[in-house]
């Protein structure tokens, strides 16, 4: 007989029926670009992902919430517990994690319906999440550029960066559609192109910038961000090309590259392309069912 002194009555009964990890993942970022206290490191290095639950999944599907970054922070927060803030999580570990989710939730595969180039008729093909996780795991950011005599220190823009951007791009290129509106007269039209094009101007130039922790010249050490935004708004063109260049080639790393199709000998009799590729896109609104 059980001795009721000894019962914890605040000890959930179904707690051994919680959840349990179903998948485990090494990150891109290797664990690094996190700031200290917002990642739990493991010892083997590799971090348990547990399934969505039925709040996380309806939290995917508020518009207002999927915009604003917030509904994606929860979800990866619930998922994988180690990351303690994923707002500082750096943006190339996000495909990895969302693709890890998805898997621990609704298994290897995903069907995507796209249409058939020429004759417009839908297909669905299959594609292997574990394939596409396994090059994103596989490939490294490279942190450091030589620019003559300076040694840069590059990083990846936190996930809150990067939303903040894609945010102030999509806010920009609203004010683009209303100048595009023939009801707008000329003069007012120029003005609000003229705006636009120099806070889109500003927002890249800021978006390369803090995507540098430090500048090295000699036994000289810049790591003071005002500092450096001030050196890339009154750099020559050519070293800010040799920035962005190096940014661009880390992001195609990290890029999902699109799947090669064979169409069927009856698409192609239909005047289908004999193959084409499909990209591949995380709309999270769509990718969590």
């Amino acid at each position: 007989m059980v001795d009721p002194n000894t019962i914890n009555y605040n000890e959930n009964p179904l707690k051994k029926f919680f959840r349990q990890p179903k998948v485990y993942i090494t990150l891109p970022s290797l664990g690094q670009f996190y700031a200290p206290g917002t990642l739990e490191i493991p010892e083997s290095g590799e971090y348990p992902v547990f399934a969505m639950t039925a709040k996380d999944e309806l939290t995917m599907k508020t518009p207002d919430a999927l915009l604003n970054g917030q509904a994606t922070v929860n979800l990866i927060q619930s998922c994988i517990p180690a990351i303690k803030n994923a707002w500082s999580m750096p943006s190339i570990d996000l495909d990895a994690v969302l693709i890890a989710i998805r898997i621990a939730t609704y298994g290897e595969m995903m069907s995507l319906e796209v249409k058939v180039p020429k004759t417009g008729e839908e297909r669905t093909f299959s594609v292997d999440l574990r394939q596409l996780l396994n090059k994103l795991v596989t490939v490294s950011y490279n942190t450091n550029l030589q620019i003559n005599n300076m040694k840069i220190k590059m990083r990846p823009l936190t996930y809150k960066e990067f939303t903040e951007a894609s945010l102030k791009t999509f806010e920009e290129q609203r004010i683009f559609a209303l100048v595009n509106d023939e009801k707008i007269p000329e003069e007012e039209k120029l003005t609000k192109f003229n705006e636009s094009f120099v806070k889109l101007t500003n927002l890249t130039v800021k978006t390369i910038s803090k995507c540098i922790s430090s500048i090295s010249i000699e036994d000289t050490v810049v790591d003071n961000q005002e500092h450096i935004d001030e050196f890339i708004a009154n750099a020559d063109k050519d070293f800010y090309n040799d920035v962005t260049e190096h940014l661009d080639a880390q992001k195609e790393k990290f890029q999902i590259e699109p799947i090669n199709v064979e169409s069927s000998p009856e698409d192609i009799e239909k005047g289908a392309p004999a193959t084409w590729k499909v990209p591949i896109t995380f709309d999270q609104s769509n990718f969590f069912g």
